[in-house]
């Protein structure tokens, strides 16, 4: 199993039940992993082919609303095509006013003829007026005809510029339907690749090691924040390798509990600046992505932490580290690093202090204790593994899966848990 996708189901599980994680014994040695032929998908592959269908889903949904925006501006009256149509159709309405009146002084001078009975003199003059009227009458009648088809041109460009707008509409919300569609597949797939892959006896995927290539640390969080407050803090991510690393993907998570041991995690909003845009990050999924990493440079990514005023004075905990991924199906992660910090009452302000990486907590119940040891970047990254359950030494990922769970939902249980006992001491 992809480290990244330990993390990610760890998240989950853990924030949401974060008192059970610390009571309940990891068993990663029970059963076995599921069969995969050589053509199967990893983890690693289905993870990132639904993280491609949830973006271009949302890409779907962003062009649908730009065509609905594109029609609403479309049917301004300052729209060049509206306006050069109903131009013409007022000059089209004035030709056909004009040849009326036109077609009538014809029937006037026709009328003047016929009175003029015997008498010549009225009835050269009549005769004159009917000439110059039916003359008349025919300039005006061919104006009409150009201005009906001056019309015609317009109106049809109006129109045919708007029905190629709603065909636009309906294709972009057929391309919606589809890439939903296609979302849900690729969420199923990789639920069912989980479903076969849980519990397993060694759930690491020998091909992407963890602490390999890629150091992580996160700095700027205060180790005091106060409800209500924003605070930003970043994450830097390290090429340690001596190769450019393609796809470079960091994972960033929060946790918080009060004094009671009561889950605070709905309080924090997490988000990281992509592509100049604050996104929100949602809990298990990366915070973002860069492409080739240099060998030895490293990626920066801003994060802003916002804790709602609602939130009571408690204990905070946030897990970082990176993932990579080459062209050439070569992988890895880097360890990662738990950082605490307290929640103080709105108005106490935040701390100029930095949070520091903490020592891994030991599970209550019947859970075997985390070994904890630096590991030697000076970020303070820690790599943890489980002691000896009866499995295989698959470390660190085993390590990562478990105390992903026990720090993302419960790390700041064991703050709390850890600060009584120092207290009571």
């Amino acid at each position: 199993m992809q480290i990244r996708q330990i993390l990610a189901t760890a998240a989950v599980a853990a924030v949401t039940a974060p008192v059970a994680l610390l009571s309940v014994s990891p068993a990663y040695a029970d059963t076995k992993p599921a069969a995969q032929t050589q053509k199967q998908p990893s983890i690693a592959e289905l993870r990132k082919a639904y993280k491609a269908a949830k973006q271009a889903y949302q890409e779907a949904v962003a062009a649908e609303k730009a065509i609905v925006k594109e029609i609403d501006d479309f049917n301004q009256p300052s729209n060049p095509l509206k306006v050069a149509a109903d131009a013409a159709k007022t000059a089209a309405v004035e030709a056909a006013k004009a040849k009326d009146e036109a077609d009538k002084a014809v029937d006037a001078a026709q009328q003047k003829l016929a009175d003029a009975g015997d008498d010549e003199a009225l009835k050269e003059a009549a005769q004159k007026e009917l000439d110059l009227a039916t003359a008349t009458a025919a300039e005006k009648a061919t104006a009409k005809t150009a201005a009906d088809a001056k019309y015609a041109e317009a109106n049809d460009a109006f129109h045919d510029a708007n029905v190629a707008l709603f065909k636009k509409l309906n294709d972009a919300r057929n391309a919606i339907d589809d890439a939903r569609a296609a979302k849900q597949a690729a969420k199923k797939a990789l639920d069912d690749a989980l479903a076969e892959q849980e519990g397993s006896e060694d759930p690491q995927d020998p091909d992407c090691p963890a602490g390999s290539d890629l150091k992580s640390a996160l700095s700027g969080l205060p180790s005091k924040i106060a409800a209500g407050s924003t605070v930003d803090f970043r994450l830097r991510l390290t090429n340690t390798s001596k190769r450019t690393l393609d796809e470079v993907y960091p994972f960033v998570a929060v946790g918080a509990v009060d004094k009671s041991e009561k889950d605070l995690s709905d309080k924090l909003h997490l988000k990281s600046k992509q592509g100049g845009t604050w996104k929100s990050v949602d809990m298990g999924d990366y915070a973002g992505r860069f492409t080739n990493v240099k060998a030895g440079a490293h990626v920066d990514l801003p994060l802003r932490l916002t804790i709602d005023r609602s939130t009571p004075a408690g204990y905070g905990a946030s897990i970082a580290l990176g993932e990579y991924f080459n062209q050439d199906k070569s992988c890895g992660a880097s360890d990662w690093a738990v950082y605490e910090f307290t929640i103080n009452p709105v108005g106490a302000g935040n701390s100029d202090t930095p949070a520091k990486p903490g020592n891994k907590p030991k599970p209550q119940g019947s859970a075997s204790p985390i070994a904890s040891s630096d590991s030697g970047s000076g970020s303070g990254t820690a790599n943890g593994s489980l002691a000896s359950t009866g499995s295989s030494s698959a470390l660190p990922t085993i390590g990562l899966a478990g105390g992903a769970a026990v720090v993302l939902g419960a790390g700041a249980v064991y703050v709390v848990r850890r600060r009584k006992a120092a207290a009571n001491s």
